[in-house]
């Protein structure tokens, strides 16, 4: 069994490969479970390509490095380690400015959401918010309040479009959490493609949206991890592979 390290540094390359980084900005995190608030999380500087189990920095609730060698970027403590903390089931937390969910925080509701016209979505029903309000770079602890406070309102969302920012994905393991960040991106791309038609979108009825739901999560952490787990083996068997998603 890979160790929660070994899981978290995969992710980050497996999202470097599809796209889903921007620069070295960014960041993963893990909150380590039987210790009280202990994360690990990318240190600043690295390109996610990069980033093996032993890059990863462990840090405590006041974003104190206790483990590794780096940088702690402000924006990693102030968002990442408030966002634990107001919702326990998110163990792993993963932000991007990936560019197809990204571009749907540029427009304004309904579009600017992923709406419920696609079977990808419909995974993601009941389970999504948007953050309307950008407070610019979070530089300070404010702006990771205000995310954590939307956050405790909110304990069953798993996905938040921030508006003109980027989006953040929570879950209780990593294989889940990179599973919906990955079909949120696939669904994202869907829904901007059929914008570009300049037709308006046909949405699923209610009852269907909620049985696809429904089947959906019923074997979702199971083929979640089964998805992450041959990810990682093409990963490793073809490094030069090219991967799309």
């Amino acid at each position: 069994m890979t160790s929660d390290r070994e899981q978290l540094a995969l992710a980050f390359r497996l999202a470097e490969r599809f796209g889903f980084h921007e620069g070295i900005c960014n960041h993963f995190s893990l909150r380590v479970e039987h210790a009280e608030e202990r994360y690990l999380i990318n240190p600043y500087g690295l390109h996610w390509s990069e980033i093996e189990a032993d890059s990863l920095l462990l840090i405590d609730g006041e974003g104190s490095i206790l483990e590794g060698v780096g940088e702690l970027e402000d924006t990693a403590r102030f968002i990442h380690v408030a966002g634990h903390k107001a919702n326990p089931r998110h163990r792993v937390l993963l932000h991007t400015h990936m560019p197809w969910a990204t571009a749907l925080t540029l427009l304004p509701e309904p579009a600017g959401m992923l709406q419920m016209a696609h079977q990808t979505a419909c995974r993601f029903a009941g389970r999504m918010a948007r953050e309307n309000t950008f407070g610019g770079l979070a530089h300070d602890d404010s702006e990771g309040e205000r995310l954590a406070n939307a956050a405790r309102q909110q304990p069953l969302v798993d996905i938040t479009f921030l508006a003109h920012h980027g989006v953040i994905v929570g879950g209780p393991s990593v294989a889940l959490a990179f599973d919906d960040l990955y079909y949120l991106e696939r669904a994202c791309r869907q829904q901007v493609l059929a914008l570009q038609t300049g037709q308006p979108l046909v949405l699923l009825a209610d009852d269907i949206v909620d049985d696809t739901a429904r089947q959906t999560q019923r074997d979702l952490s199971a083929s979640a991890e089964a998805h992450f787990a041959a990810l990682g083996r093409v990963l490793k068997a073809r490094p030069n592979r090219v991967m799309t998603f």
